[in-house]
């Protein structure tokens, strides 16, 4: 008897409906989709996940990846949230006036290309995702104007919060409408992404710049993306909204993410390039709220209301070979550029995935 054990190669092949050792193990491929809806199967069953990239083992009771997916692929991102209110300017009684602040724009965070992100900052990263994945989104609303109920001021609301993934970009700060001859103190405060006009506010690091300070019956201009908002001159000028950045992630060239301007006597504060609201000064009018979609903030009104603030926007730059799925709940829209496709998402609250 020969001590010699003898293996046959094995050549089998079943035009991929099966095992074929040549050079490599052919399994089945399906989809995700597909393989939950087999049936029938045992312990140990192995296939794979085409969506995936990844080999799944089925262990009596459910599908099993072997591995994270091998398909993972980069997405580009600019998130902005939403702009901050206005505020009111006018006489309260008393020998006080109120300085209508213009609003400060959404926090700006810009991951596309080499363009800055907010407060003129360098470009943040990229972010890696994985397919058959969701994603959370959240659009930001603009803040509310702030107006006067019986010489008692209502404040100027906060922008609301974007979201994208990981990425988070703070509502801009609403403008403030002080009382009396001295407001810049800490109470004024109303920072955000861009800070809000008249407070001393400050802007969130890497998305947005500072407001001004108000002079003398005049508001000073809500801090944008790409500059500080402009202090008051007393009873003269009012200050202008800081200017917003430009991107060119969805293939146009657009400003985003200015200031409000501020308002109430002499000449009103304009609002800054990229959907700041302008302010109103010299006769009773309301402040021009920020444009939507830009986080821009909204403008100080003379007597009257001030603007609301502009809502934000998240724009996802992508591979052409992935399909983006909105959830329910969210409103947008993909075209092609280039060699990418670009979704831009306009309201709501939702999750995204790609196959």
């Amino acid at each position: 008897m020969s001590s010699e054990l003898k293996v046959d190669n094995i050549s089998e092949k079943t035009s991929g409906n099966g095992v074929a050792l040549s050079n490599s193990i052919r399994l089945k491929s399906y989809t995700t989709s597909e393989i939950n809806a087999l049936t029938g199967m045992s312990a140990g069953d192995t296939v794979y996940d085409s969506d995936l990239g990844t080999l799944k083992v089925y262990n009596g009771t459910s599908w099993n990846a072997m591995s994270d997916s091998t398909f993972e692929f980069t997405v580009e991102s600019l998130v902005i949230a939403g702009g901050g209110g206005g505020a009111r300017n006018g006489y309260i009684g008393g020998g006080q006036y109120r300085y209508a602040g213009g609003g400060g724009a959404g926090g700006y965070r810009n991951s596309y290309a080499s363009e800055a992100s907010g407060r003129s900052s360098s470009g943040e990263s990229t972010l890696t995702l994985f397919p058959s994945t969701t994603y959370t989104v959240t659009v930001g609303a603009g803040g509310a104007a702030g107006y006067e109920d019986t010489f008692d001021n209502t404040s100027a609301q906060r922008g609301s919060d974007s979201q994208f993934n990981t990425v988070v970009s703070d509502g801009g700060g609403g403008g403030k409408g002080h009382r009396g001859a001295s407001p810049h103190t800490s109470a004024d405060r109303t920072d955000g992404g861009s800070g809000g006009g008249n407070g001393v506010s400050t802007g969130t690091s890497n998305q947005g710049y500072d407001g001004g300070t108000a002079g003398n019956r005049c508001g000073s201009g809500g801090g944008g993306a790409g500059g500080a908002g402009a202090n008051a001159v007393d009873t003269t000028t009012c200050g202008a909204g800081g200017v917003g950045l430009s991107s060119s992630i969805d293939g146009i060239a657009t400003y985003r993410a200015g200031g409000g301007g501020g308002g109430g006597t002499g000449s009103a504060g304009a609002g800054g390039n990229g959907g700041g609201g302008s302010g109103h000064a010299g006769s009773t009018g309301t402040g021009t709220a920020g444009t939507a979609n830009t986080g821009g903030g909204g403008g100080g009104g003379n007597m009257a209301a001030g603007g609301t603030g502009g809502s934000g926007v998240v724009i996802l730059r992508y591979p052409n070979d992935r399909t983006i799925t909105l959830s329910a709940g969210l409103t947008g829209t993909t075209s092609n550029v280039s060699s990418s496709k670009v979704t831009t998402i306009t309201a709501g609250t939702g999750t995204v995935s790609w196959t």
